[in-house]
């Protein structure tokens, strides 16, 4: 599953730093796509750089990774949204 961190007039803490707290209590979160398509080596023949799609270069800064399989119980999904809300304080 994928999360946004909260936008617009909310500041939101770095995505790094709220993967560090989520893997620091245990929580499986990551990043699994760090750079928008446009800044990967697969499409830098096209020459974009950074600034030419700014809503995608802001959705790869704050996208996360958080559990989500088929087995995951109310349990732990309610420890994972305790441990996110934490980190986002």
């Amino acid at each position: 599953m994928f999360g946004h961190l909260p936008g617009g007039g909310a500041a939101a803490p770095p995505r790094d730093a709220v993967v560090g707290k989520l893997n620091a209590e245990g929580i499986g979160a990551g990043v699994h796509y760090p750079a928008p398509v446009h800044l990967t080596p697969a499409f830098g023949h096209l020459g974009h750089g950074r600034g030419d799609f700014p809503h995608a270069e802001q959705a790869a800064d704050r996208m996360l990774s958080l559990p989500l399989f088929p087995q995951i119980t109310a349990a732990q999904q309610e420890r994972v949204v305790d441990a996110l809300a934490a980190a986002l304080l």
